[in-house]
């Protein structure tokens, strides 16, 4: 187990409901009325925060395109980005 790691245990209720400790909230980062993902791998799962995981799978996903569509640099994207918005203002 790694330095910054740690255990806690919840109770499993009748209706399969658990709350997640204080700690681990505070380590996803999570508040009432968020919402976690549940990541099931073999016989492990992990709990995170969706909108941490989902914006994690957009950045993997998209990880490389820039390159691919010839954005090399800062000034690239500010230059697509100026050209897309005259587009648009021009519709």
């Amino acid at each position: 187990m790694s330095a910054n790691a740690f255990v806690d245990n919840a109770k499993v209720m009748a209706k399969g409901q658990v709350t997640i400790p204080k700690d681990v909230r505070a380590v996803l980062g999570v508040a009432s009325g968020d919402r976690i993902s549940f990541i099931v791998e073999g016989n492990t799962v992990r709990i995170v925060n969706s909108a941490v995981y989902a914006m994690q799978m957009l950045q993997s996903e998209m990880a490389g395109e820039a390159a691919r569509t010839g954005l090399a640099s800062d000034d690239d994207v500010m230059a697509l980005v100026k050209e897309l918005r005259s587009e648009d203002e021009n519709a």
